[in-house]
């Protein structure tokens, strides 16, 4: 099945139209013509089917003939990951992140950080890209980059009692592992720290708020490789 994904649609919409560059794909490339079905999500658990009703390369349009709703998937992971220092890392972390299976996902600036500057659309690009090709239907919130120590005082288990909060960081010093923290059913929040790893103040921070320090195994990992371990370990426990 092809996916495609229009965020503007919903269940009451009689009937819209494709942007130019999607218009293109579907009538030049797939070589859709008038009366063909597509499938399309708006990223908010909507599986819409549609059908075309002016196959023209500009502005395909379509209406929409069956609309079926998809629970989002329980429980919720929420990954907070410093930014990588190349580009292509974070975003290869997001594609594979949104294959398996993520809720959220919040870009944080650390101490240690090499990079400070993202390119948030880019970024919602790719969640989009690997939610069609993953075939989901509810698109990962993308938050907007925010320090570690502001995020770390504005999102704890003080003020949320909904979620499970843990850190992994490298500091030797006594810590579970995530597999074994993870507990069935909870939703979870992991921070992920930079190639430099959180510092003493970060940590000392998160520990001081109820973040519960968790290890990724003996091997150290990337960013990037760690955010998705992350996001596998807690597929599988639940």
């Amino acid at each position: 099945m092809q996916l495609f994904y229009n965020p503007d649609i919903d269940q009451n919409s009689p009937e819209f139209v494709f942007p130019t560059e999607e218009s293109k794909h579907i009538v030049k490339v797939l070589r859709k013509a008038e009366g063909d079905i597509l499938h399309i999500t708006n990223g908010k658990g909507f599986l819409f089917e549609a059908q075309i009703l002016r196959a023209d390369m500009r502005k395909c349009a379509a209406s929409i003939t069956k609309a079926t709703f998809h629970e989002k998937t329980t429980p919720a992971l929420h990954l907070v990951v410093a930014p990588t220092k190349m580009n292509d890392r974070y975003e290869w972390f997001l594609e594979k992140a949104t294959e398996i299976g993520i809720a959220e996902i919040t870009p944080i600036i650390c101490d240690n950080s090499e990079r400070k500057v993202l390119k948030l659309e880019r970024m919602e690009k790719v969640l989009q890209s690997a939610m069609k090709q993953s075939l989901q239907y509810h698109l990962p919130k993308l938050n907007e980059p925010i320090s570690a120590k502001t995020f770390i005082a504005q999102n704890n288990p003080d003020n949320n009692k909904e979620q499970e909060f843990y850190i992994a960081h490298c500091e030797e010093t006594e810590k579970t592992d995530l597999k074994e923290r993870l507990a069935p059913g909870n939703n979870a929040l992991i921070l992920i720290g930079p190639e430099g790893d959180f510092s003493a103040s970060e940590i000392a921070l998160a520990l001081k708020l109820g973040y519960k320090p968790v290890s990724l195994g003996e091997n150290r990992l990337r960013t990037e490789t760690a955010a998705i371990f992350a996001c596998a370990t807690m597929k599988l426990v639940n």
